[in-house]
């Protein structure tokens, strides 16, 4: 009898998971911030990885945006992070799992995600 254990059963990831994660990335930090208040979704394990990763990456963009200053290179700064932040959130809407260097493995290890 060989019969395979998958050690990481497959989750459901509905279209609701999916909008949410998108969200979350596109409208960073407010939507996460949200998305801890409600226990239905931040238990989900979909929108959990997405929400912590979108939510790290969205304070870090203004921190970064803040610290560095000035119009010309905090706009600069806070454009490439809303186009980074578009195209995660696709990918989250096409069910995908998304990889942030640095921010992915933060969260990882701080058990978030």
């Amino acid at each position: 009898m060989s019969e395979q254990i998958n050690p990481t059963p497959e989750i459901e990831i509905t279209s609701d998971d999916r909008l949410w994660a998108m969200l979350s990335y596109i409208l960073s930090p407010i939507v996460p911030i949200i998305l801890l208040l409600i226990p239905e979704k931040r238990n989900r394990p979909f929108i959990k990885a997405h929400l912590a990763q979108s939510l790290v990456f969205g304070v870090a963009v203004y921190l970064i945006s803040a610290i560095l200053g000035g119009f010309i290179l905090g706009t600069l700064i806070r454009l490439a992070g809303f186009i980074a932040e578009i195209v995660w959130g696709l990918a989250a809407n096409r069910g995908e799992y998304v990889f942030i260097p640095w921010i992915t493995d933060l969260c990882k290890k701080q058990g978030w995600a």
